[in-house]
């Protein structure tokens, strides 16, 4: 440590200090004292001392205060201890605590580093990790010695990466020198190198699973690939090996009667030779959904506008629509069915056709789309929407309106740059009349008359309270997407409109006041599963200390009880300990005097990593190292690097820091003050003297 005085005034000004200092002493005690003149001396300086001190405090003198440490070399040995670098990683280990030891001695400070974060103990280090991501193992390294004299880092490691980035696409601020371990020459070997399919589909559908099959060195030999689900063989396929590095995929098609996550497996049965069997399977798990949103477009008569906005809704998998054209159907559609969405194209009409149905929707409470027409019957469809009424004119006239974008609505996320395309498409024909929304609808799209902006609107939203409503007051749609395809050679901006709206009309909202959720729908074996707990009263505030019961039941029925209290400190519940597989889940608890429940289901995959390649990738390790400036090394050459850094090694780095205070904030000058004037004062008043 070292500190340095800086004046802010003039160095000089501390005469006028001491002068002070001296007045003072002088003036209090001039007169013939009490005691003795060697004491009278004493006290007099003192008093000097302490007035010339506190004078030069209010001049600011700064106090510039520097500290110089020394930072030591530093090396970390970066291990992956994954399952493939496995007994190869065990048999080095010895070899890099004997050079960890070797350097430490030397003046380095060593340390290291794994898989699984900082290692104190090297002896306990197990190679069990499932996966390999070495570029995330550097950057760990890179992050926890950020500023500091770091300057080699040795990886271990025997170039295998499956998760992640290739660490030699990243520039690290070190050396990396690479320590290869493990065996490069590929071995006889067949394998599940990868299984595809989609993550959802759908109940009663036929859905694709394709099986990517590798072998090495077994050129000549033969097995079959076989799709299974719970030990039931759904379809098997031959696989002739036909040369010596193979690979084919192989595509099934099955469909499920049963919702829900269903597990599948690819198996292969063993070829003889092969190094081992542990490959030779992969699980797939497939979500079986019963969840198309079922959508109703009942419709006066043959319209355009209908096919329009079938090939809107179509377009999009998870919605099953149901077309209703009351002036050809022999029946209409029934009330009870429970729709998502009913769109009404024409109705209410004047001709009476479906509108007892429409009361019908509006009692069971379901989301409705009103699309009025030349046939709408609008006094009618006015009461009925609650969103939109119109005082039509009493000769029913019409007018030709284009569609104009509200940039202020904000609830569907509509970029309204591109709707201003919609200026320019042909003008549908709206009730001509006195426009005027209820409370908490949101206008969508006005009305332009010509080139005359109108603040009527055309195109409303209202999605407050139990029923969800919209209003288009106009017809011909089709003439919008055809102009849009004519101009832009596309239909997205019309059809992007309105497939947001639909979306939003036909989507169920939860107003369950007990919710109990895990965070993500798969897992990794071995990871923590998080459930997340929600209770609510009746306006929907969240509240806690509800007594919850968790059950978790895996595929083979086995049952596994929890009960734990919801508070606002930890609203998640972790579970640990489980193996992979399907599992469902019940969760309960009281409100007031009733049970509440929920339920649902999640994964736990086992996902292998480690055995889908067990070849050392050398190469890999040798452009890593040559990139960092490193050294490429294997452990018969490990001591040689050792030698190697402690003849050249790298210089130790002085940090200095620096601060700069005001003396007065010292604290030891006021206590040395404070004792001074004690001191003063007690040998005055003990002498007699105030």
């Amino acid at each position: 440590m070292r500190s340095e005085l800086i004046f802010q005034t003039p160095y000089w000004f501390i005469i006028f200090c001491v002068v002070a200092g001296l007045a003072y002493a002088w003036l209090l005690y001039q007169p013939q004292p009490a005691w003795g003149k060697k004491l009278n001396y004493a006290l007099a300086a003192v008093r000097g001392i302490v007035v010339a001190l506190i004078c030069f405090l209010l001049l600011s003198p700064l106090v510039r205060r520097t500290q110089t440490s020394v930072d030591k070399a530093k090396i970390v040995f970066a291990i992956d201890n994954s399952e493939s670098v496995g007994k190869h990683g065990q048999a080095a280990m010895e070899q890099v605590k004997a050079a960890a030891r070797e350097l430490n001695d030397s003046g380095f400070e060593v340390s290291i580093e794994s898989l699984g974060g900082t290692e104190s103990n090297a002896d306990s280090l197990a190679f069990n990790q499932n996966k390999t991501n070495l570029a995330g193992l550097l950057q760990t390294v890179r992050t926890n010695f950020e500023g500091r004299n770091l300057t080699d880092v040795v990886l271990l490691s025997d170039g295998i990466v499956n998760q992640g980035v290739s660490p030699t696409y990243n520039r690290y601020p070190f050396r990396v020198n690479t320590l290869a371990v493990g065996d490069s020459v590929p071995k006889l070997d067949i394998r599940v190198k990868d299984v595809v399919s989609n993550r959802i589909a759908y109940l009663g559908n036929e859905f694709p699973v394709r099986a990517e099959i590798a072998a090495n060195g077994l050129q000549g030999k033969s097995t079959t690939v076989t799709l299974k689900q719970n030990g039931r063989v759904i379809q098997s396929q031959p696989v002739v090996i036909d040369r010596a590095d193979y690979f084919k995929a192989f595509d099934f098609k099955t469909s499920s009667a049963q919702k829900g996550v269903q597990h599948y497996t690819v198996e292969l049965g063993a070829v003889s030779g092969e190094t081992s069997g542990r490959n030779n399977r992969k699980d797939v798990y497939i979500d079986i959904i019963d969840g198309r949103q079922k959508i109703l477009l009942m419709a006066l008569a043959p319209h355009p506008d209908i096919k329009s906005i079938r090939s809107v809704i179509e377009a999009n998998d998870n919605y099953e629509l149901d077309i209703n054209i009351l002036s050809i159907a022999n029946n209409p559609p029934a009330s009870t069915k429970p729709y998502d969405l009913v769109i009404l194209h024409q109705i209410p009409n004047v001709l009476g056709l479906g509108n007892a149905q429409v009361r019908k929707f509006l009692d069971a409470k379901m989301p409705l789309f009103f699309i009025l027409g030349n046939q709408s019957a609008v006094p009618l469809a006015s009461s009925l929407n609650r969103s939109l009424f119109i005082n039509a004119s009493a000769n029913n006239q019409v007018d030709k309106v284009t569609a104009r974008f509200n940039p202020s609505f904000s609830q569907l996320n509509l970029d309204a740059e591109s709707l201003k395309l919609l200026e320019r498409l042909p003008p549908l024909s709206v009730p001509f009349g006195e426009y005027n929304v209820s409370s908490g609808t949101e206008t969508i799209l006005y009305q332009k008359v010509g080139t005359l902006n109108t603040s009527k609107p055309l195109l409303v939203l209202n999605t407050n309270g139990d029923q969800k409503t919209a209003v288009l007051a106009g017809e011909g749609i089709w003439q919008w997407r055809q102009e849009e395809f004519a101009q832009t050679s596309k239909q997205e901006v019309v059809d992007n409109l309105f497939q947001k709206l639909i979306q939003v009309l036909s989507v169920k909202e939860d107003r369950r006041k007990f919710r109990v959720y895990p965070i993500s729908n798969e897992f990794e074996a071995g990871e923590q599963v998080a459930f997340q707990t929600e209770v609510y009263n009746d306006i929907y505030e969240p509240i806690f200390g509800q007594e919850v019961k968790l059950e978790l039941v895996d595929e083979k029925g086995k049952s596994k009880q929890f009960t734990y209290t919801h508070s606002k400190e930890t609203p998640r519940f972790n579970v640990s300990g489980l193996a992979d597989g399907v599992y469902r889940y019940a969760a309960s608890t009281t409100l007031k005097g009733k049970q509440e429940n929920v339920s649902g289901q999640f994964v736990i995959r086992n996902a292998d990593l480690e055995l889908s390649n067990t070849t050392a990738d050398f190469g890999m390790l040798r452009d890593l190292a040559r990139r960092s400036g490193g050294t490429f090394m294997t452990p018969a050459s490990l001591q040689q690097f050792i030698q190697k850094l402690k003849t050249d090694r790298p210089a130790d780095r002085l940090d200095s820091t620096e601060d700069m205070v005001e003396l007065i904030y010292l604290k030891w000058l006021f206590f040395l003050l404070v004792v001074l004037l004690g001191a003063e004062w007690g040998l005055r008043k003990y002498h007699g003297d105030y």
